[in-house]
């Protein structure tokens, strides 16, 4: 049974207090905490086994060895890869787009190729599609969003020709909780870019995960995406280690990322011969506790069970949304029919960031800013918003005093 009290017992942090106040934390779109099972991992790596892998025969090695690569395979069944080859240790959300846009550019954008994003993109799932389009001289389309904070996706066959080469596009927005019907998109996307093209290619795919893997647990086979991508640190591991899930046929013809110890088979002074997927894209010593204390945040909420934590989420949201709705002049944004627990929204004319200020004086921590969301606020016309994202130890107690809270904000600031 699901019981929100005693989870919180497995999180050390959420006993603290801040400026003398119960801590209320809010900020989970931004990182989430660490159950204690992770940081025990953590501490039983440098406590007991700390080595470097695969460089060493002696027995710490072999057996950290064993345990980095265990945490792969972990990895690969809770993604469904077909093959732990196809997980890729990176440092985050971040670092795995700009390899799939560093190799990939390389290897299949030309001039006048054209790459699609979304306006709900991260600035992470924008940039390094801009810098690439502009070194090889491709063309950066994007599909937009209504006001509800929903995708056109009307628009995709207008936008889909048949130099269309790839789509890149959110699993769950981190600003407006949207979360995207990626499964249908793909099979539009799929079905639309083949039709174009002689060879009947289809256009690859990569989902940015980060917002969604907290939430449910995504199935890579069924999506039939190219690339999935999403950092540890928000689904309650370690932060500086990510994944990044790519298609077998893609990551054997990738170059190198970057280069180095552990991704070569061969060197010598004329030429160097790489090693296979995934060495060839983890260049030197990994964030080996990392991986580990990731692969223990997965074993935790899978023994918690996606269902139960969708369930109270939802009810998370719908708890704290009636509540604000409430409140005079607070206007939120995202109001997309499928949504998950998050919430960004103004009132009137006060600055999200001295809401988030005073709000942190009551112990309640939300994130004020734009979110590295920038082209998302220029369509709504604002700079940015006050975002309050919900975690699966979070309550509605803490709902309610985060709503006391805010209001006495606003008597402030008004």
């Amino acid at each position: 049974m699901f019981n929100v009290n005693e989870i919180r017992k497995d999180f050390p942090i959420l006993s603290r207090t801040v400026n003398g106040k119960p801590l209320v934390y809010f900020d989970n779109g931004a990182t989430a905490q660490k159950p204690q099972v992770v940081i025990d991992a953590i501490s039983h790596y440098y406590s007991f086994q700390n080595s470097n892998i695969h460089r060493g025969v002696h027995t710490l090695s072999r057996e950290i060895t064993i345990a980095y690569e265990e945490a792969r395979k972990t990895i690969q069944l809770h993604l469904n890869a077909k093959q732990a080859s196809e997980i890729i240790f990176t440092k985050g959300t971040t670092e795995s787009i700009n390899l799939v846009a560093h190799c990939f550019g390389k290897l299949a954008i030309a001039e006048g190729d054209e790459i699609i994003i979304t306006q709900m993109e991260h600035h992470s799932n924008i940039v390094p599609w801009q810098l690439l389009c502009e070194e090889k001289k491709a063309v950066l389309k994007f599909i937009p969003i209504n006001e509800a904070g929903e995708l056109m996706l009307d628009e995709l066959p207008q936008l889909i020709t048949s130099k269309t080469k790839l789509v890149a596009f959110t699993h769950i927005s981190n600003t407006l909780g949207t979360i995207n019907p990626v499964k249908e998109m793909i099979e539009q996307i799929h079905t639309l870019s083949s039709s174009l093209r002689e060879d009947k290619r289809r256009a690859a795919i990569l989902i940015d995960g980060a917002q969604a893997v907290p939430h449910l647990k995504p199935d890579v086979q069924d999506l039939d995406c190219d690339f999935y991508v999403f950092s540890g640190h928000k689904l309650f591991g370690p932060t500086g280690v990510g994944i990044l899930y790519g298609k077998e046929e893609w990551l054997q013809k990738f170059p190198p990322y970057q280069t180095g110890g552990g991704t070569i088979k061969t060197v010598t002074l004329q030429k160097t011969e790489f090693a296979e997927s995934p060495l060839k894209f983890e260049a030197g010593t990994p964030h080996i506790e990392g991986g580990i204390g990731l692969a223990a945040a997965i074993n935790y909420v899978a023994e918690i069970g996606f269902d139960n934590i969708q369930k109270h989420e939802h009810e998370l949201l719908e708890y704290a949304t009636k509540q604000l709705n409430e409140i005079q002049g607070l206007v939120i944004y995202g109001n997309a029919k499928h949504k998950t627990s998050v919430i960004s929204f103004n009132v009137g004319t006060i600055h999200p960031f001295d809401i988030g200020t005073l709000l942190d004086k009551y112990g309640v921590a939300v994130r004020s800013g734009h979110h590295c969301t920038q082209p998302l606020w220029q369509f709504y016309n604002i700079p940015g918003t006050i975002r309050a994202s919900f975690a699966f130890y979070n309550t509605f107690e803490e709902v309610d005093l985060f709503i006391e809270a805010l209001k006495k904000s606003i008597r402030l600031l008004s």
